[in-house]
């Protein structure tokens, strides 16, 4: 029972307390009251009772209305805290704080909710609930007069962004009738900061974690005229919601994601020197690609064009954008920051930003499914976020760093197994899977494979849980297809068979790892890292996916073994083996020897969708795993009662992460942009109007394409043949890096690598023609580079005169001459 109310001489045991606010309420205000005292003087909804109204600030005659309701019954009370309006929240604080009531009942002053409902309010209390809540959205409610239609959309809106942040189940917070446990009621609202409409998230939230059940019950509720709720409240409420969450942060929670921003930021220093002046050698020509895609995509923006094609590269055929991994899903969005700031900023924004969101989301997962400990759990997502593969990556495939998504998906798909709410979080799933098939789709295929080998090894070691989870599973699974493909369906039809689509890409004879690159050291180690032999184990510094050094798989190999009888660990273990395994590729050759074995990725290479996966990158799978591997490590050391073994296993952890911590990514003074280009000189040669290109010579692509940067500078004022993208090639369409090779890039390109000027006549130089004319060349362009005398000399012999020297490059005008 709460404590007795004091009323002169007497105590007042008070059973029920019914709360009002009221803000400017004297013409609805007075029927309430009556209704109120008539339901509780004619039922035995409380023996005894009192009516607290709190005057909101009101500016007309609320108070008067109470003042002529409590001169003929005293158990009517009004609360007033000055003239100013202060919001709900403050209200009801002031009247819950105010009350006496063993239980305290919320109530609007439109009582939209008849209070005849306070019995079935009532009943949940007395089944062993703490709260209950009227409920507009529960089964069984009852809507006699609805409110407008975009009001209730706003609403809906609201309370499905609640559930997701703030108070997941309930389906109607902000119902202004709710029933409360009179002790508990006035716990939480003493404990309360809001002042607004946010109010009712944060009691039900201090509820919820004081561990207090909430029943949510149905009732009878009509719309009624004369609504204080204006638009700007419904934004008021979001920044109460946010201020709520920010204060549920724990402080170690915010400590570990600001160590993941410096930590991304120190790796990606080099950016920050100066985003537009600064270029990463170790992404050889990939950050020309990538700050084009995000400039591009503005572009298209702006321009009302296609986001899924353009001819800006690759003229006169273009380029499907879809099928070269634009990321729509952060280019998109940020395409305001390119416009405003340019695409230098923005990639590194993206670079930046995404590397320490994917370690807070891998924290976040480590946190709510793997470990208690948060010192374990930071631990593992620094090494799942920033282990060798990642930070090779770092320096040029966003697609591959931005992998913030994969802990959620992975949680999401986790809860489908409990079979609690398979529809909706099948329906979260599937949008979870299209946005991320927006900002890559080869590693939403590799976690696929990471999820299927972990979950048939817990299936097969935990069979109880595997038969009871399989079902639900599978509906969640196939709703989130349901979701997904409609979505998703337009575009990915436009990559698989849109304009310049193509089917498998080639990226070698044999692109998966050498058993020596899963122990090496990567070129990046700030201890042990040795370029060469790096350089000699993977495909490129971009593609170093493997790298964990021997002292890791060492530790790793010792988790494993102590930790054993945990079907976990075991799950697991056979995931990072079998990942390890499966990058290998086709082929295994033994190192030291020439003897080739067939490797487990030969049944898979030929299979759709992963024919054009490089089968090295299998391994990164192999990064979340060992972080989860060492958090569980990190956590049972932590409760270790002897010291000395504490110290021993923390040391051999140390030791394992030292020679993985990486330097920061290289990065040099970027070339400027020829004045040509830069100043608009470029425009007296190439008649855009006409349809005519300009043409860097030789045409840019994989290994030069400093050329997509002028078109940047440009403001996209021209188009361009050749360029660096993944496109068709023949009858059969098989992927290509860059533009269909003609006679005269052929020949242009050969000259700059080798720097001999091969013989010209006649047929080559219509050749070059007829190649002029499907470019639709205005004017060819050769800025200064390795053998570009050789090259300009070629350009002559062709064209049949010398070029002109025009802002710092040669240039010969098509319009002139032959």
């Amino acid at each position: 029972m709460s404590e007795p109310r004091k009323t002169g001489a007497r105590q007042v045991s008070v059973d029920l307390s019914v709360v009002v606010p009221a803000y400017d309420e004297e013409d609805r205000l007075a029927p309430t009251l009556e209704a109120i005292i008539t339901h509780l003087a004619a039922t035995e909804a409380a023996a005894t009772w009192e009516i607290i109204v709190v005057d909101d600030g009101s500016t007309d005659g609320t108070a008067d209305v109470v003042a002529a309701v409590t001169a003929r019954d005293a158990r009517v009370q009004l609360v007033a805290d000055g003239p100013r309006n202060r919001g709900k929240g403050h209200a009801l604080r002031l009247g819950v704080l105010a009350s006496h009531g063993r239980r305290v009942l919320l109530t609007d002053a439109d009582l939209a909710a008849p209070i005849d409902e306070l019995e079935r309010l009532d009943k949940a209390l007395s089944d062993g609930h703490t709260a209950a809540i009227g409920s507009r959205e529960a089964p069984g409610a009852n809507i006699e007069r609805h409110q407008h239609r975009l009001r209730a959309a706003l609403g809906r809106a609201g309370n499905f962004l609640i559930r997701q942040v703030a108070v997941p189940g309930i389906r109607d917070t902000q119902c202004g009738f709710k029933l409360f446990d009179g002790d508990r009621a006035r716990e939480a609202f003493a404990a309360s900061r809001l002042d607004g409409f946010g109010i009712d998230v944060e009691i039900l939230r201090h509820f919820r974690r004081s561990g207090w059940p909430v029943a949510e019950v149905p009732v009878r509720w009509s719309h009624q005229p004369g609504s204080k709720i204006r638009p700007r409240h419904y934004a008021r409420v979001l920044g109460e919601l946010a201020t709520l969450r920010a204060r549920s942060v724990r402080p170690a929670d915010a400590l570990a994601v600001t160590c993941f921003l410096l930590m991304s930021v120190a790796l990606h220093i080099g950016r920050w020197l100066g985003p537009d002046d600064r270029y990463l050698p170790d992404s050889l020509q990939d950050q020309n690609q990538w700050e084009w895609f995000f400039a591009v995509t503005a572009d298209n923006l702006v321009h009302f064009r296609n986001p899924l094609f353009t001819t800006f590269q690759g003229f006169p055929d273009g380029v499907n954008l879809m099928a070269n991994t634009v990321m729509l899903g952060l280019s998109v969005p940020f395409a305001p920051v390119t416009l405003a700031l340019g695409p230098a900023v923005s990639l590194a924004l993206v670079m930046t930003l995404g590397l320490a969101a994917t370690a807070a989301a891998w924290y976040w997962l480590l946190v709510k499914r793997v470990v208690r400990h948060r010192g374990a759990a930071f631990t593992g997502a620094a090494l799942a976020a920033f282990a060798p593969p990642m930070v090779s990556h770092a320096n040029a495939h966003p697609n591959f760093v931005v992998l913030f998504m994969m802990p959620l998906i992975i949680d999401r798909s986790l809860r489908l197994c409990t079979g609690a709410r398979t529809e909706r979080d099948g329906v979260v799933l599937g949008l979870m899977a299209a946005y991320q098939i927006f900002l890559g789709e080869e590693p939403l295929l590799l976690a696929a494979m990471g999820m299927l080998l972990f979950a048939a090894t817990y299936g097969a070691v935990r069979r109880d849980v595997a038969r009871k989870s399989w079902r639900p599973l599978l509906k969640g699974l196939g709703i989130a297809v349901l979701v997904a493909v409609p979505i998703a369906a337009v575009p990915l039809s436009w990559q698989f068979f849109g304009p310049q689509s193509y089917g498998n890409i080639v990226h070698g004879d044999n692109s998966g790892n050498s058993p020596l690159a899963l122990l090496s050291f990567a070129e990046r180690s700030l201890l042990a890292g040795d370029r060469e032999r790096a350089d000699a184990l993977s495909l490129n510094i971009t593609e170093q996916n493997a790298f964990y050094g021997w002292p890791l798989v060492l530790l790793a190999l010792g988790i494993v073994v102590r930790l054993w009888e945990r079907p976990l660990v075991k799950a697991l273990a056979v995931t990072a083996v079998g990942a390890a395994l499966l990058s290998l590729g086709p082929r295994i050759r033994l190192p030291q020897t020439d003897l080739v074995l067939p490797g487990p990725w030969a049944p898979l290479a030929e299979r759709p969708l992963l024919e054009s996966v490089i089968e090295s990158r299998v391994a990164m799978i192999c990064a979340p795993v060992l972080g989860m591997l060492l958090a569980l490590a990190c956590e049972r050391l932590a409760a270790t009662p002897g010291p000395g073994t504490r110290r021993a296993g923390f040391l051999a952890v140390t030791l394992a992460l030292l020679p993985l911590v990486p330097t920061p990514l290289r990065s040099v003074e970027r070339a400027e942009v020829p004045s040509f280009i830069a100043d608009g000189t470029w425009r007296s040669y190439v008649d855009t109007g006409a349809g005519e290109t300009l043409v860097p010579v030789p045409l840019p692509g994989p290994a030069d394409a400093e050329a997509l940067r002028w078109q940047i500078t440009a403001d996209f004022g021209f188009r361009m043949p050749g360029g660096y993208f993944n496109g068709p090639f023949g009858e059969d369409r098989v992927g290509i890096y860059g533009a269909v090779p003609r006679h005269t890039s052929n020949l242009l390109r050969d000259v700059r690598s080798s720097g001999r000027v091969p013989a010209i006549g006649e047929s080559r130089q219509a050749q070059a023609r007829r190649d002029f004319a499907y470019w639709h060349a205005g004017a060819l362009v050769l800025p200064p580079q390795r053998h570009d005398e050789q090259v300009r000399e070629t350009v002559e012999r062709l064209v049949g005169r010398p070029g002109t020297w025009v802002g710092g490059v040669w240039v010969w005008d098509l319009h002139a001459g032959d």
